[in-house]
């Protein structure tokens, strides 16, 4: 006795979703409740994959969105809009999906922690200076990741450019 499945399997995509057919024909000693039994796993795992995928595309794109910020609050050199660019890059990147803002929030925690060695060092900071910039810096990349206009944090006179 033969068993024999067909089954199409729907998986999201970079550009749209992509059918993918199986037929299978086994013998004898699989039972058809074994046949559909792997079929789920395998779709299950494919799902899984996929979206695995989206979480580290997202995660990629979020940390391009941090560099830009990053490269943007540089180049642009403005007196008192550190705060705009930090809410700006966690906010672009949390648009990307969970990914972007679990790599936002991983880039700035990390940001912070080396800033904390060496503000103190190349700046002349006290402790106390730093922990309240870091608070300030923190509470900026929060209101961006959370989805909320980093224009908030916009000093008046910045070039429309940024």
């Amino acid at each position: 006795m033969n068993s024999q499945a067909l089954l199409d399997i729907q998986t999201p995509g970079g550009g749209g979703a992509r059918l993918v057919r199986v037929s299978l024909t086994l013998s004898s000693p699989f039972s058809t409740m074994k046949l559909f039994t792997g079929l789920i796993l395998c779709s299950l795992v494919l799902g899984v994959h996929s979206q695995w995928m989206s979480f580290f595309g997202e995660a990629y794109e979020g940390a391009k969105d941090m560099w830009r910020a990053y490269s943007d609050m540089r180049e642009a050199n403005y007196k008192g809009a550190d705060k705009y660019f930090h809410a700006r890059g966690n906010y672009d990147a949390a648009q990307r999906g969970p990914g972007g803002a679990w790599a936002a929030k991983v880039i700035s925690n990390a940001r912070e922690t080396i800033q904390g060695i060496t503000d103190p060092l190349f700046k002349g900071m006290t402790r106390d200076q730093v922990r309240e910039d870091s608070k300030a810096d923190q509470a900026a990349n929060e209101w961006g990741r959370s989805g909320k206009d980093p224009n908030h944090f916009r000093p008046a006179g910045l070039p429309n450019k940024y």
